[in-house]
Parts: structure tokens; C-alpha cells; sequence
């Protein structure tokens, strides 16, 4: 099925909306409708960016310059991600999260690739769009990672990290092994 631009925005933020009204409902004060909040916001992006990338792989070897379905969904991940964004800032401002710089220098720079991407994807190369997507869902890995191991402050280890580490290793091998068959094949004679 294939949406507008517009109305991919719309579906988007209304489930953001949705996400903060379950939250809003079902949470006892403002400090875990927040914290919930970003963790729900953060589950939709990850899968948004596995559609994301799915639609890169299949569309590959056909630049992203061409490819308006994937620009579209890469500018969705964009407004997604930002949105998850305002939760987490508000999540870490409510709980007085202890921020450690060094392990924010990473997750500061996939977000800013985030942000960029709608806007610059499709004028660089390949090489970089891969940077692109293996270094987000790295740092997606790492974050779920960390979960798992109890580095986060009230974000108890889950079933989904240790699906979402999985999947996303999957998804990682299996595409990379695809584009590089495909480049393969088509610099063939």
C-alpha cells in the first residue's frame, strides 16, 4: 500500500499522539507517562527504520534520488525519530536521568544523520548511505544492548531488546549480503 507524503506524516504522528494518550491514561504521574512515552515512540522508530531500510535493499541498485517512496519514509523516520527525541529529553529533564557525555557523543551524531538524511541521502553515494544505515542500526543495537545489560535508569531488560538485537542483526547481514550480490552482479560483464 502506498501513502502520500502527507498523509505518512499524518498516520505517523497521530500513533506518536496515541502513544501519548495510552501513556497519558494507563501511567500513575507526568514522570512515567513520559518515560513510557519515549520508550513506545523509540519501539515505533525502530521498526519505521527497519522499513526504511528494507525499501534502501529492495531499491537497491536504484538511487535513493529516484526512489521517492523510500525519501518519503526516510522523512518520516526523521519526524518519528524527533518526536521519540522530545520524550526522551523530557523523560531524562522528569526523572533526573544522569547524562554520561561520552556515551551521548554516538547517539548525538546517528541523530543528527537521522535529521539529515531526507535532506542529503540521495546526493551522496553509496558508500555513504550504508554508513548511514549501518551506523544508525548500530547505535539502535548498542542502545537496546544496554537495556539489556541494565545501564538504563528505570528501563528494566524486556523480551523486545533482545528480539530487536536480533531482528536487527538479521536484517543487518541479510541486506548487506543482498546489496552486495546486487553490486556484484550488476558491475559484472
Amino acid at each position: 500500500m502506498r501513502f502520500s507524503l502527507r498523509n505518512l506524516l499524518l498516520l505517523g504522528v497521530l500513533a506518536e499522539i496515541i502513544i501519548f494518550g495510552y501513556c497519558y491514561l494507563t501511567e500513575p504521574n507526568l514522570n512515567e507517562v513520559f518515560r513510557h512515552s519515549a520508550r513506545f515512540s523509540g519501539r515505533l522508530s525502530f521498526i519505521i527504520f527497519l522499513g526504511v531500510f528494507v525499501l534502501f535493499a529492495f531499491g537497491y541498485p536504484r538511487p535513493i534520488r529516484e526512489n521517492h517512496r523510500l525519501r518519503n519514509w526516510l522523512l518520516l523516520f526523521a519526524v518519528l525519530h524527533l518526536i521519540h527525541f522530545g520524550f526522551l529529553a523530557t523523560n531524562i529533564y522528569l526523572n533526573d536521568i544522569p547524562l554520561v557525555p561520552k556515551k551521548l557523543a554516538g547517539g548525538a551524531l546517528a541523530y543528527l544523520m537521522i535529521v539529515l538524511a531526507p535532506f542529503v541521502l540521495h546526493k551522496v553515494k553509496l558508500g555513504f548511505q550504508l554508513v548511514y544505515f549501518y551506523y544508525v542500526g548500530i547505535v539502535m543495537g548498542v542502545t537496546y544492548l544496554a537495556r539489556i545489560r541494565g545501564d538504563f535508569q528505570g528501563a528494566e531488560p524486556f523480551w523486545f531488546h533482545h528480539s530487536a538485537i536480533g531482528i536487527l542483526i538479521g536484517f543487518m547481514l541479510y541486506f548487506g549480503i543482498r546489496i552486495f550480490r546486487t553490486s556484484r552482479t550488476k558491475n559484472s560483464p
